[in-house]
């Protein structure tokens, strides 16, 4: 007893056997009350998004819930269950000599930062490991004259850096998405102001004006870029930082939507329309995708002493967001272009012609996939940071040096703020000018109205021939009726905006 007491004082932990009842029992409630805390506020916070009908918003928080923090969770557990089988690996000294974060002198001065494993300087850690659970994993590489392939204390470190960046991804997420919309709900009053101005019927009056004389000729085309194409590049590029979306902009691009989507429908509120798809969009955005995480393994591999990495990583984001601010004002300027080279004069209204040809690779979507990387990119330099200053200290020789962190900074919160103010509206109006609509244009009840609708015909086709109101068989009706069926379907998932011609009685 007097051993083990001994044995205790001098630091080394205590084995659950050994350990009182009441620490045990403490600890796991304390665990377990936090854990449903957690649990009960984002339950209420969901009964709270559909309380308010913000059901896109709802599905981002499932997505979370379900798949992030199950993913989170897998992890946590493969990293705690097989801890003691990644000790076990034992890899040559000299391996672990290579691309190290930090240089082999600084690993004992720098705050903390003890990676590395030499048969130099393993007595501290070893003794750390001895009292854990990896002492016979450490052991057993000593003995053989090796070290093994990670430590304890790396391994819960990586550990505590893999929850960081999913919940920093998924809080920046969030922020851009609650500033990008605090600026597209400032376009609801261009909205309200154009419904009062529509008449009852929907026309208004014809009359016939020169193409200069419209205010968004004016603004895209007139003297900017219209003989030159790297001043008009030149000129999206800064209108990003200003002014990216004017009146005149959304009033335009609102009319062309309606006039090649929903021609009927000049009251149609294309703001709330706008407001959804981005809230749609929001639930794929708050995600981390494999590509995501491949990205991730690439940057700590390349984390290397001398290289300054992150320094260099952190302008990848930042170049990205502005080729798509530029991108993004540039197809606003094609727009008025193909107007202005097509008439001298227009009857009516200034209407614009949406069209997939203007985007990368005549796919709109491409931009949405290149907001996420931005965006989970920021959050990993931001999340690496607090990581490395909370783990090991500002003074670490991972930090890097000062003139290297200040710049990253400085970065991110550009690239947090150009985002959310300028790129994300611009996103969010200037993808609707693509050949197709989205399933978003109708309101939820619709979606789920006419998704049943098709599930069901899909059900009765297999029962029989579809018959006409004489009673007589029609094999063509049902495979006319077939058609409609796989169309809708694929519309409301494409949010395509093709017509058909069968009409169904």
């Amino acid at each position: 007893m007097a051993e083990e007491g001994a044995a205790t004082a001098a630091g080394v932990e205590m084995k659950l056997e050994f350990t009182p009842t009441w620490i045990v029992a403490a600890v796991c409630s304390l665990i377990v009350v936090i854990s449903l805390v957690a649990e009960r506020l984002l339950h209420r916070l969901g009964k709270v998004l559909k309380r308010k009908n913000q059901k896109p918003l709802f599905d981002a928080l499932q997505k979370v819930k379900e798949a992030e923090l199950m993913l989170l969770g897998f992890i946590s557990l493969l990293l705690t269950v097989f801890q003691g089988v990644i000790q076990g690996i034992c890899i040559p000294e000299g391996w672990s000599l290579h691309m190290l974060p930090c240089k082999k002198e600084e690993r004992i001065t720098k705050a903390h930062f003890q990676t590395a494993f030499s048969a130099g300087h393993f007595g501290g850690v070893g003794r750390r490991l001895l009292a854990g659970g990896g002492s016979g994993a450490a052991a057993h590489c000593l003995s053989k004259g090796k070290v093994p392939l990670l430590s304890l204390e790396a391994i819960h470190q990586l550990h505590i850096f893999i929850f960081v960046l999913a919940v920093t991804h998924v809080a920046f997420s969030a922020l851009t998405m609650l500033l990008g919309g605090a600026k597209i709900r400032q376009w609801k009053q261009w909205e309200d102001s154009i419904q009062k101005e529509i008449t009852g019927d929907g026309a208004a009056p014809k009359q016939v004006t020169h193409v200069n004389q419209f205010q968004f000729i004016r603004d895209r085309f007139n003297g900017i870029g219209a003989d030159s194409v790297f001043t008009s590049w030149l000129h999206s590029f800064v209108k990003q930082f200003y002014g990216s979306v004017t009146k005149s902009d959304y009033t335009t691009m609102r009319l062309g939507f309606i006039m090649t989507h929903c021609q009927g429908n000049p009251k149609f509120n294309f703001h709330k329309y706008m407001i959804r798809t981005l809230e749609a969009d929001f639930k794929k955005v708050v995600g981390i995708s494999w590509y995501l995480w491949v990205f991730v393994f690439i940057f700590l591999l390349l984390n290397v002493n001398g290289w300054h990495t992150y320094f260099w990583i952190s302008f990848i984001p930042l170049i990205l967001l502005l080729a798509v601010g530029t991108k993004l004002e540039h197809i606003i300027t094609q727009l008025a272009h193909e107007v202005a080279e097509k008439h001298s004069a227009i009857q009516g209204d200034l209407v614009v012609k949406p069209s997939d040809d203007h985007f990368w690779f005549r796919r709109p979507r491409i931009v949405l996939n290149l907001i996420h990387f931005i965006l989970f990119q920021n959050a990993f330099e931001i999340a690496f940071f607090f990581w490395i200053l909370t783990t090991f200290g500002f003074d670490s020789c991972i930090m890097d040096q000062i003139s290297f962190i200040v710049p990253r900074l400085v970065i991110g919160v550009v690239i947090q703020l150009l985002c959310s103010y300028s790129t994300l509206p611009l996103y969010a109006i200037v993808t609707q000018m693509g050949s197709y609509f989205k399933k978003a244009i109708f309101d939820e009840h619709v979606q789920e109205g006419l998704m049943d609708w098709a599930q069901k015909v899909k059900r009765r086709k297999g029962n029989g021939l579809v018959r006409s109101s004489q009673g007589q068989d029609e094999p063509s009706r049902k495979i006319e009726l077939q058609k409609l069926v796989q169309q809708t379907e694929f519309d409301l998932e494409e949010g395509r905006s093709a017509t058909t011609s069968a009409n169904v009685s």
